[in-house]
Parts: structure tokens; C-alpha cells; sequence
């Protein structure tokens, strides 16, 4: 059983409280299994940081990345973030805040890459 870390708590929830509008839609489509049968929670601790989803039956995180992923520092950080997150057996969905708006191409996208199986 996982021990209670306060601050990990208090962080997932202000990063909860401060979600953008396309993590509240594509959320809408996650939550209480309503997306293929399957349990995503939200801003879920994985080691440093915070995965926006997380299906940890399945080892999936699907990030939301808005406009603060479009610089080369950002793209460097989340291309470290995505190694780390690979080596500890995770994949990675990631889906722009325009790519959202299409929910029902971002579910059916979403959807086929859960189903591939992983290499």
C-alpha cells in the first residue's frame, strides 16, 4: 500500500483546480469508466512529476499540452520527462489543447493507441 505524501496531494489538487479547458472535456470522456471500461485518475504523482491522465491498469498517461510546450526548452524538459516515464514502463499519449476540441477524434485517437499493443 502506497504511504500518503501531503504534498503530493495538495499539488494534484491545485493543479486539478487550474486545469485548462480541454483537460475538463477530455476528463468529461475519462472519468468513472466511461472510456472503454477503463480507471484514469487525474494529475496522478509518478515519481517527480504529475501525469495530466493516468490508466495505471494499463500504464497509459495522456498528457493535454497547451501553449507551454512550444519552446525548446519545454519540448527538451518534456522529450527528459518522456524517457524517464518510458523507462518505468509507461506509454504516452500526447494530445494538443486544439486536438481536444475534436473530443470525439481525440477518444477514437486515444482509443487505437491504447489497443496497439506495446513493442
Amino acid at each position: 500500500m502506497r504511504r500518503a505524501q501531503p504534498w503530493r496531494t495538495n499539488r494534484a489538487r491545485v493543479l486539478r483546480s487550474k486545469s485548462s479547458s480541454a483537460e475538463d472535456r477530455l476528463w468529461s470522456r475519462l472519468r468513472n469508466r466511461n472510456f472503454a471500461g477503463l480507471k484514469f485518475t487525474r494529475q496522478a504523482p509518478i515519481g517527480p512529476y504529475f501525469a495530466d491522465f493516468l490508466c495505471r491498469d494499463r500504464k497509459i498517461i495522456v498528457e493535454v499540452d497547451g501553449g507551454t510546450h512550444g519552446t525548446a526548452a519545454e519540448i527538451s524538459h518534456d522529450e527528459r520527462r518522456a524517457t524517464e516515464l518510458r523507462q518505468l514502463g509507461y506509454r504516452i499519449f500526447r494530445a494538443s489543447n486544439i486536438d481536444v476540441t475534436r473530443i470525439s477524434t481525440a477518444c477514437s485517437t486515444l482509443l487505437a493507441f491504447i489497443e496497439k499493443k506495446p513493442p
